[in-house]
């Protein structure tokens, strides 16, 4: 039997050893990577990083909060928001209305270099827009707009763009549902009004009959007639019976609607609240987010990092290397065998 090399170990030594006895090749490839992967970084067009940080505001209700006397005492317009305002300010800054309002201001697909003339070119373009701006949650409970643009100036426009428009849109979202809620009470309200003015054309009418007040006038009609009867005063019978007549006729209608009017004018001034607190929420409109820093112009380049594609790039390529030698060596050495 011949002699046979030593297999290849892992053992340390073995390894150690074999690595030194490929050196030169070794070394000649990743030279050859590095210098490679710096050409192409150097081709690479460099991006600029521009970010707005800020946190969520409260949801409380403006009309709770301010006009309200109901209103629960944590809400507070100045507070800033929790985790669930977090999670809410992500999803509409990742909404297809933003998307789609920062798209057509500044004309990203000309300002991508992207054919709307191809097909999918639209995917291509959200794809884009998706590489370039992204948004994140940090561990102290602030939102980042995070944009990379070609033109510095241009990634600082859009991420502070897009921090507009976050009021914008929920805004828009609020209004929306707040005004349906006061079509709502806007019909209730009117139709209690309306209820209320023929109530008060009724008792006028009783009013304008001489029913001015049950209680009193019966009283005093009583005490008038018994004292015509005493006197023997026809006229005065005849007078005061004819009153009292009226008095029985309407004095109970009278009554009725004088107490429903009563329990309405309550209704109404509870209602005319709803309606006050309704109108504003539908109207007014306040910061879903408290700024802590606009997005400036930033001066040095954020990708690529030159350095790191190079490195790792080298790296890669000597490990590959490696391991591509230790297999034909290996599959070598079986076929000897």
């Amino acid at each position: 039997m011949g002699k046979h090399k030593k297999s290849f170990s892992f053992e340390s030594v073995d390894f150690i050893t074999y690595v030194w006895s490929k050196r030169k090749f070794l070394l000649t490839i990743s030279i050859i990577a590095a210098i490679i992967s710096a050409i192409v970084s150097f081709s690479i067009t460099p991006k600029f990083k521009s970010s707005v940080v800020m946190f969520p505001a409260s949801s409380a209700s403006i009309s709770k909060t301010l006009i309200s006397n109901v209103g629960n005492p944590k809400d507070d317009l100045l507070k800033f928001g929790a985790e669930e305002e977090g999670e809410q300010l992500l999803q509409v800054l990742n909404s297809e209305e933003i998307r789609s309002r920062i798209i057509q201001k500044y004309n990203l697909a000309k300002h991508y270099k992207i054919d709307t003339a191809t097909h999918f070119w639209k995917t291509r373009l959200y794809n884009e827009y998706k590489g370039n701006i992204t948004f994140r949650r940090t561990e102290y409970m602030s939102v980042i707009i995070e944009v990379l643009d070609t033109q510095t100036d241009t990634a600082a426009f859009i991420a502070n763009e897009i921090s507009n428009q976050v009021d914008t849109v929920m805004t828009r979202i609020q209004h929306d549902r707040a005004k349906q809620a006061l079509a709502i009470v806007e019909k209730e309200y009117n139709d209690m009004v309306n209820q209320m003015d023929q109530m008060g054309d009724s008792l006028k009418k009783i009013r304008e009959l001489g029913v001015i007040n049950y209680k009193s006038q019966s009283k005093a009609f009583n005490d008038a007639y018994a004292k015509v009867l005493v006197q023997g005063n026809a006229q005065g019978i005849k007078l005061i019976e004819a009153k009292l007549k009226i008095l029985a006729k309407y004095g109970g209608n009278y009554n009725a609607i004088s107490d429903l009017l009563l329990d309405e004018t309550l209704r109404l001034s509870e209602l005319k609240g709803k309606y006050m607190e309704a109108k504003v929420d539908a109207e007014q409109s306040i910061s879903h987010k408290f700024v802590v820093d606009k997005a400036y112009s930033s001066e040095k380049k954020a990708y690529p990092i030159r350095s790191l594609i190079v490195l790792v790039s080298t790296l890669s390529t000597f490990f590959v290397a490696l391991l591509l030698l230790i297999m034909r060596d290996s599959i070598t050495h079986k076929t000897k065998d």
